[in-house]
Parts: structure tokens; C-alpha cells; sequence
């Protein structure tokens, strides 16, 4: 493809082009990633250093205690890695009946933790360094300290009065008892023991150890019933990615318990407007967009929970291209539908992409959930996130809460394919605007010819439930008025990064058919950055 190479919005950046990239949401980190290369290993071995020290310079957004899920090209094939923790055994409708409201923080809100499985698996499988080499920066830095950058700030002060009083998140996230300040150093000691616990067994200790049975303590002691067997049961999965095609290429997501699907259902709606032909900040255009993700949306809160349990309604039946084009046809060009699911016929998180000199492709995302997750907090500087509150108490919703099952799961990988061959992996973080991000910023490309640091910076729409969209400040007024005229009930949000996300994107390069590097592209909505070398 030949991207149309004007930068048409204001920006803090300019595509990296390298023949190895790494892109994220924390500079630091990237640098972790970039040393994994510089030591010889590959796309997998950059990507989780750059997880692992995400953990530490990030803490808001993910954690030791975050789940994680991956979609990768190893050079010649696409695979699919769902790190997601299951509910504790003792999770039952009774157990929650009796709790009263469905908690979104405390012990009550954490599932198993995935993402030190996530790490282990695709080290054993893919990487080539020592395990134990992809965890020098986070320890250095959880040991020694790192200065707090102002968005990261922002975001930790935020948090302050909502997860203070939760047990282990003042002890550990609060020294001298308030928030970090811009430019203050932050140590972390207690997860610098733990990394390496991790780092020595292998992920063994997380599930099967000391630093399992302190997880295991501490929830009990604070009202919680995770047990070390529910941290032994957890596995992670080895998983087929769903797919749709759309303008010539073919786009990839993590089939369910996570969210995706609701990406590519919006793209298989769209595909059936020309949208090439409008203006991609014109009310027209976005009109379209928006009305799709809202019957995506409708679908997947009605039938999307853990693939086990979607018992009448499957994946296939809400990306049989039929059903999507009846959907489509349900939007009215000339005015917003709140609208409900459909009957298919039955037939706080961190991104991170990164890419090497041989065409391994790493899209990988983990998260904590809400800022901080659960703000429960364990010895051993682990957070663990609040995935629970995913689940709803509804008797007989696919997703009700039970045992050992995956909640309903917001955080999503993406990845962009063209015959058969890798073109892009990238992601958009930031709860439900995840896959709402995927096809704003992929529609901006594939449609628009926009390169996609401009995919990347134009601004951003979320459908907000019901009517209600919320728009970024740089959208046109002009648009907004227009938007509004149809009957959406749009407002302006001034908070870029947890309203309209981060997105990170690695764009795979070739000459005469020949792969010859990447360009990579960071989000400015949070301290974001693409290397390469």
C-alpha cells in the first residue's frame, strides 16, 4: 500500500522505520525491549521484556497480578495465546448472591492472574534468550527506582482516594503516604524479591509456590476464597484467532472471552458502505462507524462470555456474513438508533507491539483492568487486577458469574494480515474502546490511505451505551454539530488516554516483494514511543 505520508493532525510523533521495532506506552520499557535485540533475541524475547518491565514503570495499567493475550506470526504461521485466569473454585451464584452488589475492587474482584503464564509459554515456545534475561530492567528498576512521568502521575492520583484503603495498595503505592510526584523516584522493592522468585522457577513460584501461596494468604485474609489449588488449576491456551476480511486484507482478534469479535462484526457491517468515498472526519463517515460499534456492542453484551458457555449463540453465527449484512442494513444514514442485540441464525491496560529482521510479529497486550485492578495488593509488590467485575449476576446470562470460568474480557490484540502474508500488528488499549479503537485507526488506513502515525493521532469517537458518544476536543465542530443533528448525544472529553486509548502499530515493510523492515507508530495519549534498531 502507498499511505498517503501528510500528518494531517497536530502530533508529538513521527513514525520509527527499522528492520527490529518495539512500540509501547512506557519509553523505558521500550528500551528493555531494544536491549532483548541487542542480546540477539528475536520479536518474542523483546516483547516480553518489554511486558515484564511494564509492570513495574507502569503500574497503573498492569502489574504481576494482570492477565494477558497475544497474537503472533513466527515467521510462518498466525497463532493465538489467551493468558486470561479463570474464577476461583468457591465463585459460585450463591457465593455472590450473598454478597450483595457485584464488587469491582477487593478480593472479590480478582480472577486467577495469566500473564506470568503468558510469559513463560511464549518464552518456552518462540523466544531465544534465557528466560531469566528478560527481567534485568524490571528488577533494576523496581529495586533502584524510576521517576514518575506526568501522565502516569495524573492517572496514580486519580486512583489515590478510590483504592487507598484497600489492603496492600497505601503500603506499596503510596510511600510517604500520598501519590509520587512528577519527577519523584518510585521503588518498588518488594516486586523486585518477587521478579526474580519469577524469573529463577520459571513462572513455577506464581502458581505453584511461595509467591502463590502469599496470593492465596492474602486474599483469604482479606475476605476473598482463592486457594493455592485455584493458582495451580490455571493453564493458558494455544488459540485459533477469528478473522473478517475487509478492503483486500483479512483482520485477526482473540476469539471470546474477549471482546474482538465486536471489532470484526463492525468491520463485516461496514464493508457494505463506501467509505473511501467520504471525508474521515465528516459526520457521514463517522455516523456509520459509530452506528456499527453500537450493534456490535448490543450483540456481544448479550452472547459474548467464555467460549464454553456460549452455548446457543458461537462465534460463527455473529460473524456469518449474512446476519452482519442484515445488521448493517439496520443503520439509518440519516439518524442514531439505539439499538438491541440481534437473533443470529445458530449454524487501565498496556499494548505493545513488536517486530523483527526475520518477520516475527508480536501483538500483546496486559492489563490490570481498572487503574491499579483490584487495589488489593500482595506481599511481594503483587497488584492483582479485577477481572470479576467482567462477569455479570444475571441468572442464565452466558456470562453469569461462576467456577472456574473466564469473565467477559475488554483487553484485545489485533493483527493484519494480506494473502496469506503478516502486514500489521497492533493494538488500541483502553476498556471498551479497544475494538472501537481497532477500526477507527485501521479504517483511517485501509480506507483513507492515512500512514498510520496519522491513523494513530486523528481523533477519536466511543460510543458510550444507549445514545450517548463521546468525542475527542481536535474532532471538527462542525462534525460534532452534524453528529448531533442525527441525533447522537455526543459530548467532548478531555482525557485522551482513558477515554480514546493508546495505540501502538508496527507495519510490515517490503520492496519487489521482499520483506525489508517496519514502520512503527506510538500514541501521543500516553507517554508513548516506537524504537527501533
Amino acid at each position: 500500500m502507498q499511505f498517503d505520508w501528510q500528518f494531517p493532525y497536530a502530533t508529538k510523533r513521527i513514525p520509527v522505520f527499522a528492520r527490529n521495532v518495539v512500540a509501547t506506552s512506557q519509553p523505558l520499557a521500550v528500551q528493555a525491549g531494544i536491549d532483548a535485540y541487542r542480546r540477539g533475541g528475536n520479536a518474542v524475547d523483546a516483547a516480553l521484556a518489554t511486558a515484564i518491565t511494564l509492570t513495574i514503570v507502569e503500574p497503573i495499567s498492569n502489574g504481576l497480578g494482570s492477565d494477558a493475550f497475544c497474537i503472533l506470526w513466527d515467521g510462518k504461521a498466525l497463532h493465538g495465546l489467551n493468558a486470561s485466569g479463570r474464577s476461583p473454585r468457591g465463585w459460585t451464584p450463591a457465593y455472590f448472591a450473598a454478597l450483595g452488589p457485584k464488587p469491582e475492587r477487593g478480593a472479590n474482584s480478582v480472577t486467577v492472574p495469566g500473564a506470568v503464564s503468558a510469559w513463560r509459554a511464549l518464552s518456552d515456545k518462540f523466544g531465544k534468550l534465557p528466560f531469566a534475561d528478560l527481567f534485568e530492567f524490571a528488577i533494576r528498576y523496581a529495586s533502584d527506582g524510576y521517576l514518575i512521568s506526568p501522565i502516569v502521575h495524573q492517572k496514580w492520583k486519580a486512583m489515590e482516594p478510590i483504592l487507598k484503603d484497600q489492603p496492600g495498595f497505601a503500603a506499596h503505592f503510596l510511600p510517604r503516604g500520598r501519590t509520587p510526584h512528577i519527577g519523584e523516584k518510585f521503588v518498588l522493592q518488594g516486586a523486585a524479591d518477587t521478579l526474580r522468585k519469577i524469573a529463577d522457577s520459571k513462572g513455577e513460584s506464581f502458581y505453584r509456590g511461595e509467591v502463590a501461596a502469599a496470593i492465596a494468604r492474602h486474599s483469604a485474609a482479606n475476605g476473598g476464597v482463592m486457594t493455592e489449588a485455584d493458582l495451580a488449576a490455571h493453564t493458558c491456551d494455544w488459540v485459533t484467532p477469528i478473522r473478517k476480511d475487509y478492503r483486500g486484507y483479512t483482520m485477526h482478534e482473540i476469539p471470546p472471552n474477549g471482546q474482538g469479535i465486536a471489532a470484526l462484526m463492525a468491520l463485516g457491517m461496514l464493508e457494505h458502505f463506501d467509505l473511501g468515498a467520504l471525508d474521515p472526519d465528516g459526520p457521514e463517515s463517522l455516523h456509520l462507524q459509530i452506528e456499527a460499534m453500537k450493534l456490535a456492542f448490543a450483540d456481544i453484551n448479550a452472547y459474548v462470555s467464555d467460549i464454553r458457555f456460549m452455548e446457543k449463540v458461537k462465534p460463527e453465527h455473529l460473524l456469518d456474513p449474512a446476519y452482519l449484512k442484515s445488521r448493517a442494513g439496520l443503520i439509518d444514514r440519516k439518524r442514531a438508533t439505539d439499538f438491541r442485540a440481534g437473533a443470529p441464525e445458530k449454524g487501565g491496560t498496556i499494548y505493545l507491539t513488536t517486530a523483527d529482521e526475520n518477520g516475527m510479529m508480536v501483538s500483546f497486550i496486559q492489563s490490570n483492568y481498572m487503574g491499579f485492578g483490584s487495589g488489593l495488593v500482595a506481599p511481594g509488590g503483587i497488584s492483582l487486577q479485577n477481572r470479576g467485575a467482567g462477569f455479570v449476576l444475571t441468572a442464565g446470562h452466558p456470562n453469569q458469574v461462576g467456577p472456574e470460568k473466564r469473565p467477559f474480557h475488554t483487553i484485545i490484540p489485533a493483527f493484519l494480515t494480506r494473502n496469506g502474508k503478516p502486514q500489521m500488528s497492533f493494538g488500541v488499549m483502553g476498556g471498551n474502546m479497544q475494538p472501537q479503537g481497532h477500526i477507527q485507526t485501521l479504517i483511517r488506513m485501509l480506507d483513507y490511505k492515512q500512514n498510520p502515525q496519522a491513523a494513530c493521532d486523528g481523533p477519536r469517537w466511543r460510543v458510550a451505551g444507549g445514545m450517548a458518544v463521546n468525542s475527542e476536543v481536535t474532532m471538527r465542530e462542525s462534525t460534532m454539530l452534524a453528529l448531533k443533528a442525527l441525533g447522537h448525544d455526543i459530548a467532548t472529553l478531555n482525557d485522551p488516554y482513558m477515554d480514546f486509548g493508546s495505540g501502538q502499530f508496527a507495519w510490515a515493510l517490503e520492496e519487489d516483494g521482499r520483506h525489508t523492515g517496519y514502520i512503527a507508530a506510538s500514541d501521543a495519549r500516553k507517554d508513548g514511543h516506537a524504537a527501533g534498531i
